[in-house]
């Protein structure tokens, strides 16, 4: 029995070895003339393509950027201090690229996969590379609904919508992470996948970005890609690039996602390094020629598809750094060319605690007016308008102190408003809260009330109406328009509570 086993396995093995065709695989190999700077110059890669990996010893991969006649120019993704000259580098034949997929949410990793989280390791079953075109114009649809951010100066002012890339700037500790973070936790129960992408963060701002997501319970529906700022250039490079890729597969398996970039100054410091490390020539600011083409082509991915292309959307906020509000710098001015509008941080409006410090004058959105809730948009629509004028009459009611009657009464509504306008971190706002307060401001009946008592109001507003009208707070919230009679309705239950015998309130 025993020799009829040894038979059978033998004559197995033989019909294995027949049956196999061996082949010949190739490696095309180089050799390391140069390393410093998070860059190295190779020799003998003539074949090698843009954007392909290559592969030092120790696993550190890089890519390649630089294509020239005698040498090509690759940036490292990994630690170089164990590289030097002489060393072989083989080319892998593979683009870069990235993992997807589900199992990436509520993770943290870097571009490449890498757990960062100290977790288990990643769970995945694709890969796509980092550089992908754009989808084409006959694949993509109007925007139509709204991105809600919670946020009332955002939500009724400079409304979002799902595709849309409206860009968030502002000076050095503006509350600029804040807005994209509140953001994110705002997306919990809305079904939008997100992901926030840290670029040249410090390690300790970014472990606290991903605590508060934990805490608010928005870590399970966010992936969180980072490159710190003691990253190689090469990597903080690619890496919105392959968070965009993670974000693109939500969109066309028909998810809406969110995509945070914070930030792209950043970003395109990373990549002014490597271009002069490689030895391009410098333009404005010391930016090599085609920086604008780098961000251009990262967030035209962003987009609305049709329903035949998938039916998602991807919206992307990317955020930007200005140096004393000069927003006519290099950078800011390609990005707000590129995206749809956008929000304005002011350090002025941070300093005197209105916060969120959106300057409403400097802000805009350009597409995202459409999407808004048309209960939100009836509450909001002079709102922007007034709130300009009242600001102007407030400057120059310094300079006299004879004011006609009129002007003192704009000027003390205006007061209101900008006082209603205030949010507080991490307090998301429904969109029915945000209807009840400011059509309770602009009906005049926070008029009477003390600057000091108006966020306790709001507070009985919202729970109020919340509990008197939660079918009208629902038709707000989906979408649906109001009549005459149930704006009077909403109007006569905003009075009521502001009064003493408020059920809702004593319960």
């Amino acid at each position: 029995m025993l020799q009829q086993l040894l038979d059978d396995t033998m004559a197995t093995l033989h019909k294995v070895v027949e049956d196999t065709e061996p082949t010949l695989r190739s490696h095309e190999t180089g050799t390391v003339i140069q390393v410093g700077g998070g860059i190295a110059r190779v020799r003998g890669l003539a074949s090698v393509t843009s954007e392909e990996l290559v592969q030092f010893p120790d696993g550190i991969l890089g890519v390649a950027i630089n294509l020239e006649p005698d040498e090509v120019g690759i940036m490292l993704l990994g630690d170089s201090e164990k590289l030097g000259a002489g060393i072989r580098v083989i080319a892998t034949g593979r683009e870069a690229d990235t993992p997807v997929g589900e199992g990436l949410l509520g993770r943290v990793i870097d571009a490449t996969g890498k757990v960062l989280d100290g977790g288990k390791p990643l769970e995945f079953h694709e890969r796509r590379p980092i550089e992908r075109p754009a989808p084409e114009i006959i694949e993509r649809s109007p925007v139509t609904v709204p991105m809600e951010t919670g946020i009332k100066a955002i939500d009724a002012l400079i409304p979002i919508g799902r595709g849309q890339r409206e860009l968030i700037l502002g000076d050095r500790q503006t509350g600029k992470t804040s807005l994209a973070i509140d953001t994110i936790i705002n997306q919990r129960d809305k079904g939008v996948k997100c992901i926030y992408c840290a670029v040249g963060q410090r390690a300790t701002a970014v472990a606290k970005a991903v605590e508060t997501l934990r805490k608010h319970d928005a870590l399970d529906h966010t992936v969180v890609v980072v490159a710190p700022d003691d990253d190689p250039p090469g990597l903080r490079y690619i890496t919105p690039y392959a968070a965009t890729t993670m974000a693109e597969y939500f969109m066309e398996k028909g998810f809406d996602a969110l995509i945070v970039y914070d930030d792209l100054t950043r970003h395109a410091r990373a990549y002014r390094e490597l271009s002069l490390l490689l030895r391009r020539p410098p333009g404005r600011e010391a930016y090599p020629g085609d920086i604008f083409y780098i961000h251009s082509r990262l967030l035209e991915r962003s987009t609305h598809l049709r329903k035949e292309f998938g039916g998602g959307s991807l919206t992307a906020l990317p955020v930007i750094e200005t140096q004393a509000q000069d927003i006519s710098a290099y950078i800011p001015t390609n990005l707000i060319s590129i995206t749809d509008g956008q929000i304005y941080l002011s350090p002025t409006l941070f300093q005197k605690g209105l916060l969120p410090a959106i300057h409403v004058g400097k802000s805009v959105s350009r597409v995202g007016g459409k999407t808004q809730h048309p209960a939100l948009r009836s509450v909001a629509s002079d709102l922007r308008l007034s709130y300009s004028q009242f600001e102007e009459l407030e400057t120059f009611a310094r300079f006299s102190t004879r004011l006609d009657k009129d002007t003192r009464a704009t000027i003390e509504r205006g007061r209101r408003v900008r006082e209603v306008l205030k949010q507080n971190e991490r307090h998301p706002l429904r969109a029915s809260e945000q209807v009840a307060v400011l059509k309770a401001v602009n009906a005049g009946l926070l008029d009477a009330l003390p600057l000091e008592q108006i966020p306790e109001a709001e507070q009985r507003i919202q729970k109020h109406l919340l509990h008197a009208l939660p079918e009208l707070c629902a038709r707000m919230e989906s979408g649906e328009t109001l009549d005459d009679a149930q704006w009077q309705q909403v109007l006569s239950e905003l009075r009521s509570a502001l009064t003493d015998d408020d059920p809702a309130i004593r319960g």
